[in-house]
């Protein structure tokens, strides 16, 4: 064993299956548990902690996190990353605004090899930011929706096949390919609606004393060091507009350092509006944007009327609606109001948008607003 060593202890199954209090070497996934008295095991498990011996002859003690580890001598790089830092600003493309702090420090971050989390509401261009920072350092990208999935292991790890010429063989997933590729630049898109069994599996992968993905549970299981220079990127909608059904699990975010990616202002979201659609006339991408801050400000409210917001994704494809001929109020139908809920009449939700939309509203489509809900009120109560 090379010293310092560190060990992770965690219950895995041991000879036989029997699942029992195991110690992994934290670099190499090795099994160490021999190494290691039961009494210790236990109480490092018990208190969630590591176990760190700084030589042979050492005892053992309990430690908190992974840092303990001394990392390897960087390679001196410092005048490299201000050089990109000096140029990333112009790298940054037209249609992401961000403030250019921002940008240097998730581009800074990512540069030095740090895992990101891109946190913020529904539809303010994460996925987007991660893609412009890979492009911008010259990285190959990859993609990894970890929100669609409901098979974790064969997205992070693989599956196993069975062919007549071939017989029984493992087919690697792309996840595993992207880890063996130096280099590269790793998006976990909506990391945050991923199924607890994905957090685990990255647990390791994500740690920078570890840095490695097991591909089976079993002792002794092989297991793929992350290449040199990849980078990960995480998005995740957390805090108010928060939409999975799990609370993301606090020792991964503990494994990212955290950039907030808010709704842009409503100056910023006419100039998108226009840059994307040159064509599109001054006041519609104006009233558009307004209308999206409303819906915002209106969430932010202490008793709010809505339970959404209209994200700047929303905001570009009603504006494709627009310049195709598409009158606000024929947008407000089709783009705006379905989000909305029509229960409670005319105390709605719907209603309530119905009364902000028609503020921006001069061809006449919703002039018959309350006399439709009326008469529908009156069709559900009719006998």
């Amino acid at each position: 064993m090379k010293y310092p060593l560190l060990a992770q202890i965690k219950r895995a199954p041991g000879k036989g299956g029997k699942m029992s209090n195991r110690a992994f070497d934290a670099r190499t996934g090795e099994d160490i548990t021999r190494s290691i008295v039961y009494a210790t095991l236990k109480n490092a498990l018990d208190s969630g902690m590591y176990l760190y011996k700084e030589t042979e002859n050492s005892s053992w003690t309990q430690v908190s996190q992974t840092s303990t580890l001394p990392e390897e001598k960087p390679v001196e790089k410092t005048n490299e990353v201000m050089s990109f830092l000096s140029t990333c600003v112009d790298k940054r493309p037209d249609t992401l605004f961000m403030e250019d702090l921002n940008w240097k420090f998730i581009c800074r971050n990512v540069y030095r090899g740090a895992n990101m989390l891109l946190t913020g509401p529904t539809g303010t261009g994460k996925s987007q930011t991660a893609i412009a920072v890979a492009k911008a350092m010259g990285r190959e990208l990859f993609y990894i929706n970890l929100g669609a999935t409901q098979d974790p292991r064969g997205t992070l790890i693989g599956n196993t096949h069975f062919s007549k010429d071939a017989g029984t063989f493992f087919n690697e997933s792309a996840f595993v390919k992207a880890l063996k590729t130096p280099n590269t630049v790793i998006l976990l898109d909506e990391v945050s609606r991923a199924h607890p069994e994905a957090w685990n599996i990255l647990m390791t992968v994500l740690d920078p004393g570890q840095r490695y993905i097991r591909l089976d549970e079993a002792v002794g299981a092989p297991t793929i060091k992350v290449a040199e220079g990849v980078s990960f990127i995480g998005t995740a909608n957390l805090g108010a507009e928060y939409t999975a059904v799990r609370v993301m699990d606090r020792a991964l975010i503990d494994r990212f350092t955290i950039a907030e990616i808010p709704f842009l202002t409503e100056a910023q979201e006419t100039s998108l509006l226009q840059k994307i659609y040159p064509d599109m006339e001054v006041s519609d991408a104006e009233n558009l944007a307004e209308i999206a801050k409303l819906t915002r400000a209106e969430i932010q409210s202490d008793q709010p009327q809505i339970s959404t917001m209209i994200s700047t994704r929303s905001v570009i494809e009603m504006g494709g609606l627009l310049v195709d001929g598409f009158s606000l109020g024929e947008v407000a139908q089709v783009g705006i109001y379905p989000l909305y809920s029509e229960e409670g009449g005319l105390q709605s939700e719907r209603t309530f948008m119905r009364q902000i939309v028609q503020k921006f509203i001069s061809d006449g489509t919703d002039e018959n607003l309350f006399n439709d809900q009326n008469d529908q009120n009156e069709e559900n109560t009719s006998f």
